[in-house]
């Protein structure tokens, strides 16, 4: 089997920054939010099976969270200001982020290619819409991380990525929203969690 630079390149996820033009108390890079961003995927699945009908895989969710911004190993991460600037140059970097994903598929093995071309090509629809929700989720997390600091800079954002999610009219992100974000300003005696017995 020859040689592939497809871990080498996913290894590179902890150096890309994000939210590079705002002040962080925290700095957030691309594999963290990767990782929180398949844990809400999973849950969100998990809402949307138990309280809403659904019959999503979960897990297979989750997998396809996890690698929706590896694009970025060779884009880097685009603001959002930047991105969503107008619908041309947003249809034209969705043209990048597919080539960057295409190209990192072909790093793989050939035989292996099958088992990722879900993940890095071709994802489906009724997943991605959860997917996205969980990005914007987690997006929405930093931002009421950082406001709890004390960093007024990400006010603006906290009101539109919430209002991003409302308008999603997704019922699970509703639930989530409701369930576990007001726990993200407490402190850990706050919370005052034990251990079962």
């Amino acid at each position: 089997m020859e040689e592939s630079h497809f871990f080498a390149l996913l290894g590179r996820m902890k150096y890309i920054q994000r939210w590079s033009l705002m002040r962080n108390t925290e700095v957030e890079n691309l594999q963290g939010h990767s990782l929180e961003t398949a844990m809400i995927a999973h849950q969100l699945g998990i809402l949307r099976n138990t309280y809403f009908n659904g019959t999503l895989d979960v897990n297979r969710l989750a997998v396809l969270a996890m690698y929706h911004d590896v694009s970025e190993v060779f884009t880097g991460d685009m603001p959002t200001p930047v991105k969503y600037f107008n619908p041309k140059l947003r249809a034209l970097y969705g043209e990048v982020e597919q080539l960057a994903n295409e190209t990192l598929w072909h790093t793989l093995p050939e035989p292996v290619q099958p088992a990722y071309e879900e993940v890095l090509v071709s994802i489906p629809k009724e997943y991605e819409v959860l997917v996205k929700a969980a990005d914007t989720l987690s997006a929405f997390m930093k931002c009421v991380a950082e406001k709890a600091a004390g960093n007024d800079e990400f006010n603006a954002a906290f009101d539109t990525i919430h209002k991003r999610l409302v308008d999603m009219q997704l019922p699970e992100v509703d639930l989530f929203l409701q369930v576990y974000i007001p726990s993200l300003t407490k402190s850990l005696d706050e919370m005052n969690v034990s251990f079962a017995k």
